[in-house]
């Protein structure tokens, strides 16, 4: 007679860096527990190595990313758009496990996360015409100013909005051709890591979005001093025993741009600003002479 009996199988969630998902070279993970305290999975804990990494991969894939046309990049993110939607279920359930509360609640939270790639996706190829300018000059020239990608950008995700505020941070950084190293939220990184699996399958090139999970403690000021990182947003940082004035010295050693975080995690359903996506963009001036 078959035994009824089944134990379940616990998701043991890994890293995604490089397009790839291994294990941290620690060989550390650690549990993480539902808003009621059931175990649902153990997951990863990042290394300073495996930040570092994470950063290489990031800058080994910027200049193909960079180098996409701006409406490509739109499709590539619409992409995940449409991934997710098939996956919508699954990513309420795991925002509801880790955040608690009534399942409507959270469904309107994913929708409104898979709503902002779509609205970013939008924005690709017209934020140029936002921000860009033909210059008037004294001279046979055609002179333009048009916002270009930073490189590579660290960011803490938000530690209480387990996938709105990820992709209200993300989503921004990799539409203007920057590449993101990401750390999830310490104590809700399942809807993250599921994010990953859909990036995996999704058009988005390996490296362009890695995905760390651990604590910032360790791991932020890894990414605040790293030479390769070229800005870096703090906004996870909020509610958390980091010192964010700490990171921004550590990361003016190479003039990064960083991002402050405020006072108190904000309220990532509003609606977002194109503003969010110049924060990590610098503007470039072009001359041209003027044909005859």
């Amino acid at each position: 007679m078959a035994d009824d009996t089944r134990v379940a199988v616990r998701r043991t969630a890994k890293l995604f860096v490089g397009g790839a998902f291994p294990r941290s070279e620690s060989g550390r993970s650690y549990p993480v527990h539902a808003s009621n305290g059931d175990l649902l999975a153990h997951v990863s804990q990042a290394s300073r190595k495996d930040a570092r990494d994470a950063v290489v991969a990031a800058r080994g894939a910027w200049s193909g990313w960079a180098a996409r046309t701006p409406y490509n990049r739109g499709q590539v993110l619409y992409r995940v758009a449409e991934l997710m939607e098939g996956r919508r279920d699954q990513f309420v359930e795991e925002v509801r496990a880790a955040e608690g509360g009534r399942k409507r609640q959270h469904s309107e939270q994913v929708d409104a996360a898979i709503d902002r790639w779509v609205w970013y996706a939008g924005w690709a190829d017209k934020l140029a015409q936002v921000d860009g300018a033909q210059n008037p000059v004294a001279g046979p020239y055609f002179n333009f100013s048009l916002p270009e990608p930073t490189g590579v950008v660290a960011v803490i995700a938000p530690q209480q909005s387990s996938l709105l505020g990820l992709v209200s941070v993300l989503a921004p950084v990799i539409v203007t051709g920057n590449t993101a190293v990401v750390l999830a939220s310490a104590e809700r990184p399942l809807p993250s890591i599921s994010l990953t699996e859909v990036l995996a399958t999704s058009d988005v090139p390996a490296g362009v979005i890695n995905l760390l999970t651990g604590y910032p403690s360790e791991i932020a000021p890894v990414l605040a001093a790293h030479m390769e990182v070229a800005a870096i947003d703090l906004s996870g940082v909020a509610g958390t025993d980091v010192d964010a004035g700490e990171l921004a010295v550590a990361a003016a050693e190479n003039v990064k741009r960083v991002r402050m975080p405020a006072e108190r995690e904000p309220d990532w359903s509003r609606a977002p600003t194109p503003r969010a996506m110049l924060r990590f963009t610098e503007t470039k001036t072009v001359w041209h002479p003027i044909g005859r």
